[in-house]
């Protein structure tokens, strides 16, 4: 497929290199003649591990070529690839006027063609930039109409410095972005060869991925950074401590934990972060990002009680108040706090728990139950269809299977808060999901 490339840095040329070696014909646009003629002389612009000999190569082969001509390289492909960079502005804003100039000119030049064209984005930007600063650009200059004349798709890259080769043969996923599923269809067309599942979803969750994958890793080497501290403050060794937890493929290196939904909350977790916050402040250490877990679990109950409350009913039914499906245990649940905020404030609550029910009069939290949360107790109903026709609004809180049917059960009347996760679409006038 014949193919070009905007933006011959990091990224552009790496991929540019690789779609070529595959037996795509690449045509690489980029503002500098440095970078231009090194590549038209078979040298690599950028230090890359296996790059040098790979360039030499595709364009020995006459199967990559660099130019300044943006009309004549949109006007001999079939896509364009979009790999200008998106630099940080002074205040932390992403700067975006690189990717603007590119899409005016390629919008120019989709003016003179014929033929349906494909335009990829596979610079980051944030969500809702394709569709609301770029395909008006695209449309305006090129006089055309997305999904007609042209395709648009969002493709990002996860390649790492030093092993971006590796990384683009074999990558842990492919996720495209697609406005159509044609769109999607020919990109997906181009990676054919390529061992990794391809992910198709909208070009705002594409957007959304890159940036979310590169803050997991920052956050992952801010606390590994933390705990080492903390460890060495102690007299243990750091490397030795994160080293075993990595060992743990269940749940600390998983996906058991990696879901949006509501605040965590237990006889565990709340109280080792304090714990574990409070030494690291006897020992003068400052760690932000640990010291900070509790504020947001605390902000995220908040954005529940405020959901709540902002629907203007009076009538509140919980389903489920026990920190975690399948227990009776409510020491820092933070479905209690939300239930005891709602109580302050004079709403009128029913909540159906039937584990919790069961410790009311059994179990090793009946002394609790009694003692810490007499209030809460009495606000229990044994039957749940009695909960949900009292109610005008449903809290789903936890995910007991029985409450999978609620979200069909209750009528349009009624609101339901699902904090869990057992709506399959985005929120709406009368489902409303904590993230989603």
């Amino acid at each position: 497929m014949d193919i070009s490339i905007f933006g011959l840095g990091y990224v552009g040329t790496v991929c540019g290199v690789c779609l070529a070696n595959n037996g795509h014909n690449i045509i690489g646009i980029d503002v500098s003649d440095h970078k231009i003629n090194l590549i038209n002389q078979g040298l690599p612009p950028i230090v890359e591990a296996g790059l040098a000999s790979l360039i030499s190569d595709v364009v020995s082969n006459k199967k990559f070529t660099a130019s300044k001509d943006h009309e004549q390289a949109v006007l001999n492909s079939e896509i364009s690839i979009v790999c200008v960079g998106t630099p940080s502005r002074v205040d932390g804003s992403l700067d975006t006027r690189y990717l603007e100039e590119v899409c005016q000119q390629i919008g120019n030049a989709l003016k003179l063609k014929n033929n349906y064209h494909l335009v990829v984005i596979r610079s980051t930007v944030l969500p809702g930039t394709v569709m609301g600063q770029l395909l008006p650009i695209l449309e305006e200059f090129s006089g055309k109409k997305v999904g007609e004349d042209f395709g648009l798709a969002m493709n990002p890259e996860f390649l790492r410095e030093s092993t971006a080769i590796e990384d683009f043969y074999e990558p842990e996923m492919t996720v495209i972005g697609e406005y159509d599923q044609r769109s999607g269809d020919i990109l997906e067309s181009i990676y054919e060869g390529i061992d990794s599942p391809v992910i198709r979803n909208t070009i705002e969750v594409a957007e959304m991925i890159k940036y979310t994958c590169n803050v997991w890793h920052a956050t992952k080497v801010a606390f590994g950074n933390e705990i080492g501290t903390i460890a060495k403050n102690v007299g243990v060794d750091g490397r030795e401590v994160m080293k075993i937890v990595c060992e743990d493929k269940k749940l600390n290196i998983s996906s058991y934990y990696m879901r949006p939904g509501f605040a965590f909350g237990g006889s565990c977790l709340p109280k080792d972060v304090r714990a574990l916050n409070h030494l690291s402040r006897q020992k003068g250490i400052k760690t932000p990002l640990i010291n900070n877990l509790m504020h947001s679990n605390e902000m995220h109950v908040d954005n529940g009680f405020r959901m709540i409350t902002g629907l203007g009913k009076k009538k509140i039914g919980f389903l489920g108040i026990s920190f975690k499906a399948g227990t009776d245990d409510l020491r820092e649940s933070p479905l209690v706090e939300l239930v005891e905020r709602l109580y302050g404030k004079g709403y009128d609550l029913k909540i159906y728990d039937k584990n919790v029910d069961y410790a009311r009069l059994h179990g090793a939290n009946k002394e609790y139950i009694e003692h810490v949360i007499p209030h809460v107790a009495n606000l229990l109903d044994q039957d749940i269809d009695s909960v949900i026709d009292h109610s005008d609004v449903i809290i789903l809180g936890n995910a007991s299977k029985e409450f999978e049917a609620v979200l069909e059960k209750a009528n349009g009347s009624k609101k339901v808060v699902d904090l869990v996760g057992f709506m399959n679409d985005p929120s709406c006038e009368n489902r409303l999901g904590i993230c989603w």
